[in-house]
């Protein structure tokens, strides 16, 4: 009998310091991940031409370089393919956006073949886009280097 009681106790002890030790991580307040490593890579594709979609994929990106625990610490690369290259195309609106995000360093990639495919002539684009071979060749190597990546969906344009 004294054994089942001293099991009794041991339980309730044990189930005490299980509350205890839950009621103190719940007390402590969330504030996300922490940035542990040196650095961190952001691959962003773009394959709708809508101005919605350029313009969310434009602020997902500044959202990204505003968050102060990847300051310093974050490359970006915006990599158009199919009806992206929409964000590249001279005198769409968004030149003064690009070229701000550059001088941040932002890589801005351009799918060759998509320019190809689509017959899109190179000198419709701004000058100081970079043209890669393929837009999924450049998302493949810098997946296998450890980059995120990232696809924001174009808005609904039915809200």
């Amino acid at each position: 009998m004294e054994t089942f009681s001293l099991a009794r106790r041991l339980a309730a002890v044990l189930a005490l310091v299980i509350g205890l030790t839950t009621a103190v991580h719940a007390a402590e307040p969330f504030h996300g991940a922490r940035a542990s490593r040196d650095h961190y890579g952001a691959i962003f594709q773009i394959d709708s031409g809508s101005p919605g979609a350029i313009k969310k994929t434009l602020n997902n990106i500044e959202n990204l370089l505003g968050d102060p625990r990847l300051k310093g610490k974050i490359r970006i690369e915006l990599i158009a393919n199919a009806q992206g290259f929409a964000v590249y195309v001279k005198n769409n609106g968004f030149e003064d956006r690009l070229k701000k995000l550059q001088a941040q360093g932002v890589i801005l990639a351009q799918c060759a073949n998509t320019l190809r495919e689509l017959h899109i002539d190179r000198n419709d684009l701004y000058p100081f886009i970079s043209v890669v071979p393929s837009g999924m060749g450049e998302i493949t190597l810098r997946e296998s280097e450890g980059w995120a990546y990232i696809h924001p969906t174009p808005p609904d344009s039915s809200m």
